[in-house]
C-alpha cells in the first residue's frame, strides 16, 4: 500500500507537469484591440447637421478601428463641430478619447460653391489624423477642394480608411499631446496655424 501511494505520489506531479506543458505549448488566443470610440458635439453646428450626421456615418462605414458617436452630455465631447462664417478649419489629430478637437465648418466653403457633406468628412478626416492632400482626385477625400467645386465625394477611399485603422489601432494611448495644430483650409493651401 506504501508504495502505491508512493507511485502515486510521483505520478500526480508528473501527470500535472505534462498537462501544463501541454497547455503552454499553445498559443495565446488573438485579442482584438477594443475599439476607440470617439464622441462628438453638434449642437452648435446649425444647417450642418444632416451633412455632418453622413460624413459621420461614411467614415464609420468605412473604418474599423475607430467608431464615431454623438455625445450623450455636452460639454464632454472628445471634439465639437460648429457652424462659422470663415473658412472650414480644424484641428489636426488624431484625437483620443479625453482630448480635444474642434471642427469648424466654414460657410465661405459653401458660398463658392463646395458640397457641404464633402466639407463635414474632409474636416472629419483631419480629426482622425488625415492631412490635406490636394492634388489627390476626387475620389480621395483628403483631396478637399484640390479637384473644384463639381466633386461631391464624400466617402474615404480605402488608403485613407486604411491609415486611420492603423492611427487608431494600438487603442487609446496612456500620454496623449495636449497640443494641437489647426488645418485652414482655403484654395490658395493650407494654413499651420500654431499650438493650441
Amino acid at each position: 500500500m506504501i508504495k502505491r501511494i508512493a507511485v502515486l505520489t510521483a505520478l500526480v506531479p508528473a501527470m500535472l507537469s505534462t498537462t501544463v506543458g501541454v497547455a503552454t505549448a499553445h498559443s495565446a488566443p488573438h485579442v482584438t484591440p477594443a475599439v476607440v470610440t470617439l464622441t462628438y458635439d453638434a449642437g452648435n453646428a446649425g444647417q450642418w447637421a444632416g451633412p455632418i450626421k453622413q460624413a459621420v456615418q461614411n467614415w464609420n462605414d468605412a473604418v474599423h478601428n475607430v467608431r464615431l458617436e454623438p455625445t450623450s452630455t455636452p460639454g464632454s465631447a472628445d471634439f465639437i463641430y460648429e457652424a462659422t462664417s470663415g473658412w472650414p478649419q480644424t484641428t489636426l489629430g488624431p484625437v483620443f478619447p479625453g482630448g480635444y478637437g474642434d471642427v469648424q465648418l466654414g460657410q465661405q466653403a459653401v458660398d463658392e460653391g463646395y458640397d457641404t457633406t464633402r466639407i463635414a468628412a474632409h474636416e472629419t478626416g483631419h480629426i482622425l489624423g488625415l492631412p490635406d492632400d490636394y492634388s489627390g482626385p476626387c475620389s480621395e477625400l483628403m483631396s478637399g477642394h484640390g479637384p473644384g467645386t463639381s466633386c461631391t465625394n464624400a466617402k474615404p477611399d480605402a488608403a485613407e480608411a486604411a491609415q486611420v485603422d492603423r492611427n487608431y489601432a494600438a487603442g487609446t494611448p496612456t500620454a496623449r499631446p495636449h497640443h494641437h495644430r489647426v488645418v485652414i483650409d482655403i484654395w490658395s493651401g493650407p494654413v499651420l496655424t500654431g499650438s493650441r
